[in-house]
């Protein structure tokens, strides 16, 4: 490579396109069949194992990711050209080396080294599985460095078989009918593979005498990323003389080869493979395109392209931190938007006419700013759904259960801070489902059942927020074993509890009805952590189940914690926010639809339904509010699955507010979830509904 290119500053780049080949790979290896796999989803894994190989090839510095992809690739090579029956404790190696892969990335990533056992370990069990295939026993340990490499033949690293050369000759590689374009790119390939001696293009041929200890298979593979197959031959053949009596033409075309990897991240179309990582995608119509991994198609258009070059379309990497201070920027926006418009309230709207019409304008403007840029912080449910494949499978044979994983809406987004913290909660709700939900395939086979359940996962759009089901088939709740459970544990319940009370005892902390202590779940810690991590994100979770036919767990969360939709409502000389998302509707109570049931406690009767009526001002012992129910105004709000009255003293207005950390910046306050700054630079307190929903039952903010 040139002294003019420093391959670090594509190093990001390069990680974050392994990890996406690499989730690919996972998924793509989870839907094989080993009695018939699909020829295209065997390339695309392939495909995806050569890129990774490819860019830390280039980089040179990757050495355990390179060396493990292409082991890895080898014995894919193998299977999808036939030559190799799948089994399923191959596809469960491949998966081993994924996760193997990822931590490899991810070791790279922050300028570590990976786990040199973890190397070693899975480079032998590949090694081994190209062993068995020839139908050798020995078991052949990897080697650390190069030096070390054992002299019992490696298929997948060792010189080339004596079938397929005979010799200590290099191997020509012999290109029929090539174009121009592709030239460049079979060039960057081979100086990949080895060491590039001699090449020559004449007649419309291209040919390159590469010294190498890959296979003549493994660069027909190659080739045929850039080339089809009946255009490569690939035989030991000695260099042409003039070739052979020039040494100094060795280093001269390595360098050709160097300067083709560097031209194709310059100037990006047509990308080798190998380069894809690094260079953007071919423009709509150039050839060979299909041949690349659905990554480096999708890769970043004009990414690395020079300044001036023209690019329709495509996208960009930003930092999630470059997002996050244009997110502040505009919460600070909004916040002088607002100011803006308490103060023209003052102004005489016919002197002042264009004034206010620019006020108004500024704030549509501002509304369609922040919903351009929260767009830009969102992500699919997909990254979350795609990880649950591999639990369900490998779980579920672990416990020796059938089980069919189902996902809906994922292409359902929801803001990035919430998607990566959902994903443990999540994760806990599934492996519950797992243990305790699915009955053993005999048993449901017994009750009538299809001996394999079906748990489905979920995500749809509501309103401003995002509902994630949990759904299996299963056994659903124990209702008789979760009451014997609660009684005993002191919980104030009944034979006639509803089933809804009493399903919400299951995430009261060290609840748990399991029987013996797995490592999957029932060690009674888990459920109440998973309802208040969904309760921190503003969100509420719902469980649902009938005895026989299984149990749905519902996540409702707001589709960001950035900037809300809120109504402000005065109490005494204070304001307060609730967030619009909770509020169902407005009224004065009448003193007819009040009911005193205790001292303390009150209900107010709104068409048929009794609910808890809850005094703000009490909560937090605001001075000079009204005291009189039937002259304050009743806020209908709901909570998880129960409403509830909350009494104010006035409806101020509904309005967009930037949600401030209250306990980052000041501490926590209970029942306070966040606060905000008004129009007129006053601090508003955004209210807790799910601490006034348990203050309705206890009496007091929990």
């Amino acid at each position: 490579m040139s002294a003019g290119v420093d391959l670090s500053e594509f190093f990001d780049t390069f990680f974050d396109e392994a990890d996406e080949l690499l989730a690919e790979m996972e998924q793509l290896l989870l839907g094989l069949d080993p009695s018939a796999p699909d020829v295209d989803e065997l390339n695309a894994i392939f495909r995806a194992a050569h890129s990774i190989k490819g860019g830390a090839a280039t980089f040179g510095c990757f050495e355990e990711l390179a060396k493990t992809t292409h082991l890895l690739e080898n014995q894919l090579d193998l299977i999808r050209h036939g030559e190799m029956p799948l089994r399923q404790d191959m596809i469960d190696l491949f998966l081993e080396t994924k996760d193997v892969l990822t931590e490899q990335v991810a070791a790279y990533r922050e300028s570590g080294k990976p786990d040199q056992d973890a190397y070693e370990r899975i480079c032998a069990q590949l090694r081994q599985l190209a062993l068995e295939q020839q139908g050798e026993a020995a078991t052949i340990q990897a080697p650390s460095s190069p030096a070390d490499r054992p002299t019992s033949p490696d298929p997948a690293l060792a010189d080339p078989p004596a079938a397929e050369s005979g010799t200590d000759l290099p191997l020509r590689v012999h290109v029929a009918r090539i174009r121009d374009k592709d030239i460049g790119p079979l060039a960057a390939e081979m100086a990949l593979m080895g060491e590039v001696l001699h090449e020559e293009h004449r007649d419309g041929a291209l040919s390159i005498w590469l010294e190498t200890t890959a296979t003549a298979s493994d660069l027909e593979a190659v080739c045929c990323f850039v080339v089809d197959a009946d255009q490569v031959s690939v035989r030991p053949e000695a260099l042409p003389s003039a070739a052979a009596s020039r040494p100094e033409a060795t280093a001269a075309l390595f360098a050709e080869a160097a300067h083709a990897i560097e031209t194709a991240l310059d100037a990006g179309p047509p990308a080798s493979p190998a380069a894809a990582t690094l260079a953007e995608p071919a423009p709509a119509g150039a050839a060979d395109d299909a041949s690349e991994p659905p990554a480096a198609r999708d890769d970043k258009a004009g990414r690395l392209g020079k300044a001036g070059k023209p690019k329709e379309t495509g996208t960009i990497r930003v930092g999630v931190e470059k997002v996050d201070q244009i997110i502040n920027l505009v919460g600070e926006l909004v916040i002088t938007q607002a100011m803006l418009v308490q103060t023209s309230q003052s102004l005489d709207p016919v002197l002042h006419d264009r004034l206010l019409n620019g006020i108004e304008q500024l704030e549509r403007n501002a509304r369609d700013l922040q919903e351009a840029v929260m767009s830009i912080r969102m992500m699919p449910m997909d990254y979350v759904f795609s990880r649950f494949p591999r639990v369900v499978r490998e779980n579920a044979t672990r416990m020796g259960k059938r089980i069919r994983l189902v996902t809906k809406g994922q292409a359902t987004e929801l803001d990035k801070s919430l998607i990566e913290r959902i994903i443990d909660p999540l994760t806990h709700l599934v492996r519950n489902s797992l243990d305790h939900g699915f009955e053993m395939p005999e048993v449901r086979q017994a009750q009538g059942k299809d001996p394999e359940g079906t748990l489905i996962l979920s995500a749809q759009h509501n309103g401003g927020q995002i509902v994630i089901d949990v759904i299996d088939d299963g056994a659903g709740l124990d209702r008789a074993r979760i009451l014997k459970k609660a009684i005993t544990q002191g919980f104030p319940v009944s034979e006639s509890t509803p089933d809804e009370e009493l399903w919400q005892l299951i995430f009261a902390p060290g609840f748990s009805t399991a029987e013996k202590v797995t490592d999957i779940s029932g060690r009674g810690v888990g459920m109440d952590v998973v309802r208040r991590n969904i309760q921190g994100m503003g969100g509420h979770v719902q469980l649902s189940s009938r005895a026989g036919e299984g149990t749905t767990t519902r996540i409702v969360l707001p589709l960001t914690l950035a900037i809300l939709d809120g109504m402000s409502v005065r109490v005494g000389a204070e304001t307060f926010i609730l967030p619009l998302s909770h509020v169902t509707e407005s009224m004065q109570a009448t003193a007819d639809q009040i009911h005193n049931i205790s001292d303390t406690e009150r209900m107010l009767h709104v068409r048929g339904e009794y609910l808890p009526v809850v005094a703000l001002h009490e909560v937090f012992g605001v001075e000079g509010a009204e005291a009189n129910l039937t002259r304050a105004i009743a806020v209908i709000l709901q909570a998880e699955d129960v409403r509830f009255a909350l009494m104010v003293d006035h409806l101020i207005g509904q309005h967009q507010v930037v949600v401030k950390n209250l306990e980052a910046n000041y501490r926590k306050v209970p029942g306070i979830s966040a606060a905000t700054i008004l129009g007129d630079g006053s601090v508003a307190l955004i209210v807790d509904v799910f601490a006034l929903r348990r203050a309705s039952a206890l009496r007091a903010v929990a």
